[in-house]
């Protein structure tokens, strides 16, 4: 007897990398054991060039399969190099290391993914040659005339839970057929691994309603919101004091770090950061309680309390969640060990 394995890996697309899978069937005997290295040609994926294409996937997660079924698979990938070394496009590695350095803080993170639907050309919702109402009511609403895909999110839903993913939560976002998921809390590598598995689910899901889905910044010009990954974090320290989070939050705009970071945090970032629609301008930092304007928002109840997590607004729908929760582990991490407060 067999079981289909889904080896997932990141391709090495600039600016913004795209999913890659394949299927590896294997012999019952390797459940439950550490499932094999597999190669693949990386000339077609922009990780090699064709004198020398072959790139080796090392699974680093396993999760159940809800599309397939059964025993089957779904399995996160690192891509090294024929010597087994992180190949140039491994952005998990250096989070591993960073993570790994800062253990001790307890880091957890929660992502909260926008991305917006398309039925070929347009977005779910828009009519051809033209625009829908304002947006004001699409937003959490209900009613065929305010909400586009709802089938396909509830579906994808599904399909998290049944993975065993730590999916948070869903809603309807602000434009027609723009919808949000949320992944955490749980530890930097564990966001990170299970987004980009959520993410492959949406798209593996949306093929089966014949609909695409986006995870670009800005998909539609003008007055409409972008698309972001809204990037909630906490240690232990700040999950027990205020001082600790206002540590965090200056830390994150000290020195060249806000360029730092969102120069990481995804393609098209001045298109979506402008200081309009709910964000900050790209190139001016700031942080406030309850404040959606912001660089980084206090949640109200996290002042009242005196403890709790902060939300960097920054990331881009599209940014990798393997670089931007190493960015901030980094910078929080090293800021709140230089001031004590661990």
């Amino acid at each position: 007897m067999t079981f289909k394995a889904e080896y997932i890996w990141i391709d090495g697309t600039e600016p913004t990398a795209k999913l890659r899978s394949k299927t590896k069937i294997l012999a019952d005997d390797a459940k439950g054991a550490e499932l094999p290295i597999w190669g693949f040609d990386g000339s077609s994926t922009n990780q090699a060039e064709g004198h020398a294409s072959d790139r080796v996937l090392k699974p680093v997660a396993t999760y159940p399969d809800p599309i397939r079924g059964g025993d089957d698979v779904l399995v996160m990938c690192e891509v090294l190099n024929i010597d087994m070394t992180p190949h140039e496009s491994n952005t998990r590695a250096p989070l591993t290391e960073v993570a790994e350095k800062f253990a001790a803080q307890e880091s957890i993170f929660g992502i909260e993914q926008e991305y917006t639907f398309f039925k070929g050309e347009r977005p779910l919702g828009f009519p051809v040659g033209g625009f829908p109402a304002a947006q004001g009511g699409y937003y959490c609403g209900v009613g065929s005339d305010e909400i586009f895909g709802r089938d396909i999110v509830e579906a994808h839903l599904e399909n998290c839970l049944k993975a065993g993913l730590a999916i948070s939560g869903i809603n309807a976002e602000v434009m027609p057929g723009q919808w949000e998921f949320q992944v955490g809390p749980v530890s930097p590598l564990e966001v990170s691994d299970q987004l980009w598995v959520a993410r492959w689910l949406l798209y593996r899901t949306a093929e089966d309603f014949d609909v695409s889905a986006t995870l670009d910044p800005k998909p539609v010009k003008g007055d409409w919101n972008g698309a972001g990954a809204h990037t909630n974090f906490s240690t232990k320290a700040m999950r027990e004091g205020y001082e600790a989070i206002i540590t965090a939050c200056e830390s994150l705009g000290e020195g060249s770090k806000p360029l730092d970071h969102v120069k990481n945090y995804g393609a098209g970032i001045d298109d979506r950061l402008t200081g309009l629609h709910e964000t900050a301008p790209w190139n001016e930092y700031s942080y406030g309680v309850s404040n959606r304007g912001a660089s980084v928002r206090i949640p109200w109840q996290v002042e009242k309390d005196g403890k709790g997590y902060i939300e960097d607004r920054r990331p881009n729908a599209n940014v990798d969640p393997y670089v931007v929760t190493r960015l901030i582990v980094d910078t929080c991490c090293s800021a709140l060990e230089k001031a004590g407060q661990v």
